[in-house]
């Protein structure tokens, strides 16, 4: 599956940073910004407040999978629900939109079920700095001293409360959608947007399972594929489309929301892949490599696989996927990405895709303070350290 907007075999030189955005217009997106966030907190707590009277009423011993997505859903940075709200002001629509703010609970949700389940995949310790929902599940099964096995017992109820965040996620957007013009045109976007990321994430587990089994050639292409359909169009084009298409946005507008949140998703994923390896614990929040222990084969390792020495990918390759792989393993292996220019060409292509997606916002014709708000949350997306 080739893609057209992934850069294959070129990258560009380093990427011009956007220019800043007026004073007037950064004052004016970062107190909307704010407002908005107040509002899309107030609709989450809200809902779950209301669900929670729904669980407690089935039975007192269902609230902990309610609490355990209030924790995890209580934290980030909001990225997706604030891309949505900006999509829907560059497309006309009106500040202060509280169907907009439940739309953003519903993207919202929907990340805290790709989180939950995703750890049970990875089987991850932590997320966000804290035990993962499946570890937060054993650690109740082994404190009421509980019968059977407890690790089972976590991954059951994490993946119970991954669906259940699945179907809240569908209620909120069920109602969003209804109160807004565009919401038939959203649904299709919001519809489509969950059968990629399920298909994104089964091509990573794939790959990871298929291994050094596939050919070298295809190794950046196919990463690149899981890149775009597991996160970039869920994280970044699809929520400022849903804005968009809720605002009543024409295909001729949606393709120029594409044009600008596709490249930009890319490069955020792109971001995260390498502070799975290169980033700071204490700021990414998860261990050191842990995408090497849970061997991910994502464009560093396609790299790898592209431009190293027959040795440095054997001995990548003999480590990829090894849950015990140390601090000083993981340094070596980091050294081999390094070294034969993997993590370079990696951060050229960050920055390709970056200039893709300014030029696109540039010629999105948004208002300045949505313009503004959205080259900010670009900014953000990609030179991050967490």
């Amino acid at each position: 599956m080739t893609s057209p907007s992934h850069p294959r075999d070129t990258v560009g030189p380093e990427a011009a940073v956007p220019p800043a955005p007026a004073a007037e217009h950064r004052e004016a997106f970062q107190a909307e910004d704010a407002a908005h966030r107040e509002l899309l907190h107030a609709e989450l707590e809200a809902f779950l407040d209301r669900q929670r009277g729904v669980l407690a009423g089935i039975s007192p011993d269902a609230l902990p999978l309610l609490e355990s997505v209030a924790q995890l859903s209580s934290g980030g940075k909001r990225l997706r629900a604030r891309l949505c709200y900006w999509g829907w002001r560059a497309a006309g629509g009106a500040a202060g939109e509280p169907a907009v703010a439940r739309a953003g609970a519903a993207l919202e949700l929907f990340q805290s079920a790709a989180l939950i389940h995703d750890d049970v995949i990875d089987r991850s310790d932590t997320r966000r700095g804290a035990p993962s929902v499946h570890r937060r599940f054993e650690a109740l099964h082994a404190e009421q001293d509980w019968a059977l096995d407890g690790a089972a017992f976590g991954t059951a109820a994490a993946i119970l409360a991954g669906d259940l965040c699945l179907s809240w996620s569908e209620q909120l957007f069920t109602a969003a959608a209804g109160a807004l013009p565009g919401g038939g045109r959203a649904r299709q976007v919001f519809d489509l947007m969950r059968s990629e990321v399920m298909a994104g994430q089964y091509l990573d587990v794939q790959g990871e399972v298929a291994g050094a089994a596939q050919d070298r050639a295809g190794a950046v292409d196919r990463a690149l594929d899981v890149v775009r359909y597991k996160s970039a169009k869920y994280s970044v084009e699809h929520p400022v489309a849903l804005g968009a298409a809720l605002a009543g946005a024409d295909e001729e507008l949606l393709a120029r929301c594409s044009a600008f949140a596709l490249p930009l998703g890319e490069a955020f994923q792109l971001r995260d892949d390498v502070l799975g390896v290169f980033g700071d614990p204490a700021t990414t929040g998860k261990p050191a490599g842990d995408d090497l222990r849970e061997g991910k084969r994502t464009v560093l390792v396609g790299f790898v696989r592209r431009l190293g020495g027959e040795d440095q990918i054997a001995r990548l390759e003999q480590a990829l996927g090894r849950p015990d792989l140390d601090a000083e393993e993981v340094g070596r292996l980091r050294g081999i990405i390094e070294g034969c220019g993997a993590l370079g060409a990696t951060e050229e292509l960050i920055d390709d895709l970056s200039r893709r997606a300014a030029a696109g916002l540039d010629r999105l014709g948004a208002d300045p303070v949505a313009e503004a708000a959205l080259r900010a949350l670009a900014e953000a997306a990609v030179r991050r350290a967490a």
